[in-house]
């Protein structure tokens, strides 16, 4: 079955989506796309790809199909929903789902698809956007060696190294594990660069004598340099990356796993994204600890977290976000009353934030 005469269906062109499907094209496998947002399938449609008007369209004659979104629940709906993938894709077709999402959930996918008589693997990656458009993504697959072996080099089309981890939920569950070794790499670069910077030190020699020994990680040497340079476009933005270490607390607090390293990301990603930095690349979190100024030249606005913090006292929260009765805030977790979000941060009225101490 691994020839070019596979047709395939990519649904999702994003900042990672695009360049991967456009890896398939160059490949010479037929791709239909669809995506939300018609633009951003502009550069695919212009390189020979075929356009659907919807995703049960794209994929009515795909032997594969990929999928790749942004949230838990838009995968749900898309696989599992009445006239969803799963209902409109041919039987005997690979769906392949590249979206960070829930082990659970990936499960669900999988058994469903083999009732049906389909085959669904969950296959997040890694690698970021510079890995999406070299094509060298590590692919992080929920299924066996031999499950992928028919669609081995489309997956090859865009990724070096493929890490198979032998059943549905297996690969987002390694992809998390990923992303809790992340979480604490970006605390622990924008940390170095704080205490380097009000020590007096020249930051990008700092940053390469890091490099050079122990302390070294992905973020200090490919995030770093452009935190340094003032460079906040996301190749990962920050509110996919909440989500992901949401879902990481959130399988670590039913397995009753302590994740402090994670927990204290968390809280610093949720202020950033309640103070207007949702969309901004990973690497912004550098700007928590700069002076206010330089926040604002950012896009930043504290006076939000501020706000947002007071009218949660009532909530008891703390976390930014604005919720009703039956609270389950953005981390994942489901909380009791007495329930402190942000990594059980308790902050009062003269509250100095984990960063510093921020006017309003």
């Amino acid at each position: 079955m691994a020839d070019k005469n596979l047709s395939v269906a990519f649904i999702g062109t994003g900042i990672m989506g695009a360049p991967i499907a456009g890896h398939i094209l160059d490949a010479g496998y037929s791709v239909r796309v669809f995506t939300r947002t018609k633009s951003k399938a502009a550069g695919l449609i212009e390189r020979g790809a075929a356009w659907a008007e919807s995703a049960e369209a794209a994929v009515e004659d795909a032997d594969v199909v990929f999928t790749m979104v942004g949230y838990p629940q838009e995968v749900e709906e898309i696989y599992l929903a009445g006239d969803g993938l799963l209902a409109t894709s041919k039987p005997g077709a690979y769906l392949i789902d590249l979206t960070t999402s829930s082990p659970e959930l990936a499960r669900d996918i999988a058994e469903a698809a083999e009732v049906s008589g389909r085959h669904a693997f969950d296959c997040p990656v890694t690698g970021g956007e510079s890995g999406a458009i070299a094509g060298t993504l590590t692919l992080i697959a929920g299924a066996t060696e031999r499950d992928i072996e028919p669609v081995r080099e489309v997956l090859e089309c865009f990724s070096s190294n493929i890490f198979c981890f032998g059943g549905a939920g297996k690969g987002q569950a390694a992809k998390l594990a990923n992303q809790v070794a992340l979480a604490s790499s970006m605390v622990g670069m924008a940390d170095a660069m704080a205490f380097a910077q009000q020590s007096g030190l020249d930051l990008e020699q700092t940053r390469q004598m890091i490099c050079g020994g122990t302390g070294k990680s992905g973020a200090m040497e490919q995030l770093a340099p452009k935190a340094l340079d003032g460079d906040y476009k996301p190749g990962f933005m920050v509110q996919h990356f909440l989500k992901d270490l949401g879902l990481a607390l959130q399988v670590a607090e039913e397995k009753e796993i302590a994740l402090p390293g994670c927990d204290t990301a968390f809280t610093l990603y949720d202020m950033l994204d309640a103070i207007g930095g949702a969309r901004l690349g990973t690497q912004a979190i550098t700007l928590l600890y700069q002076e206010e100024a330089d926040s604002v030249a950012a896009g930043l606005d504290w006076s939000l977290y501020t706000s947002q913090h007071e009218e949660d006292e009532e909530c008891g929260c703390g976390c930014g976000h604005d919720h009703g009765h039956d609270h389950e805030c953005g981390c994942g977790h489901d909380h009791g009353e007495d329930h402190e979000c942000c990594g059980g941060h308790g902050h009062g009225e003269d509250h100095e934030c984990c960063c510093g101490n921020h006017g309003a």
